[in-house]
């Protein structure tokens, strides 16, 4: 794929981007550059290597999926302004 200034002119309106004049053909070699860096990319033999998500094996750690309050309910209502049971109260906004 080849892109020209009118191609990138193009592009930068469709993205609502304010591209001066003296840098559309610039740009347009810069985006042929990562396209031809894409094609190569395309030519790579990845048969069998298994995809990943990270460069790094983690494995996360898995905790209970149960509801709970977190037993944390008077730790976090101590800077509150105003509360009950637990429940912020805040002035009435809609009439």
């Amino acid at each position: 794929m080849s892109v020209d200034k009118d191609t990138v002119r193009r592009i930068a309106k469709l993205a609502r981007l304010a591209v001066p004049e003296s840098r559309l053909e610039p740009m347009a070699g810069e985006l042929n550059g990562i396209f031809q860096w894409v094609e190569m990319l395309a030519e790579v033999n990845v048969e069998g290597v298994p995809a990943m998500t990270s460069v790094v094996a983690q494995k996360l750690k898995w905790r209970q999926d149960k509801v709970s309050d977190g037993g944390q309910a008077d730790d976090l209502m101590v800077n509150a302004p105003d509360a009950e049971d637990h429940f912020f109260v805040v002035p009435k906004v809609v009439e």
